[in-house]
């Protein structure tokens, strides 16, 4: 865990934030709680995102894969993908989360799939699918993120966060 690994963004969106300064990796990364957790985003566009997460060290006290740590992984590959559809002057800011678990998991793997099913100019909607190394559905999740304006100061917050 914690290991450091190189996302795989479109080049449009590298073009676009290194023009603005913006260090990709730590704005899109899973901050502390998901770096914690062993959270990896491996592809990122506002059309896909796709992370990983480790069973070992996220399980709940009958060994399974903690429910909340689902929804960590589903709301960091929900929010990446908001983030990247409203673009370099907006904030994407998680307003409703569900998720429904439907098998459990004791060791390996676990792969998230984050897909829009809305994208307007104020808000950004995700469903994410979680499944094990066989390829079954672990969780069903469905993020809505608010995109609000950049504001100054938006930024002292990002090396915090990462």
């Amino acid at each position: 865990m914690g290991e450091q690994h190189t996302v795989k963004f479109p080049q449009e969106v590298i073009d676009e934030y290194a023009a603005l300064g913006v260090d990709l990796v730590a704005l899109f990364s899973a901050g502390h709680l998901g770096t914690r957790m062993g959270v990896q985003i491996v592809e990122a566009s506002p059309d896909r995102v796709v992370g990983t997460m480790p069973v070992e060290g996220n399980t709940q006290p009958y060994g399974l894969l903690h429910g909340g740590a689902s929804a960590v992984l589903a709301e960091t590959l929900g929010s990446v993908g908001s983030m990247l559809h409203g673009g370099s002057s907006k904030i994407a800011v998680g307003v409703d989360l569900n998720c429904t678990h439907h098998r459990g998991v004791r060791s390996g793997l676990v792969t998230g799939v984050a897909t829009p099913v809305h994208r307007g100019r104020s808000t950004a909607t995700y469903e994410i699918v979680i499944t094990d190394e066989d390829d079954k559905r672990v969780c069903t999740a469905r993020l809505t993120c608010l995109l609000r304006d950049v504001r100054p100061g938006d930024g002292e917050h990002v090396g915090a966060a990462s």
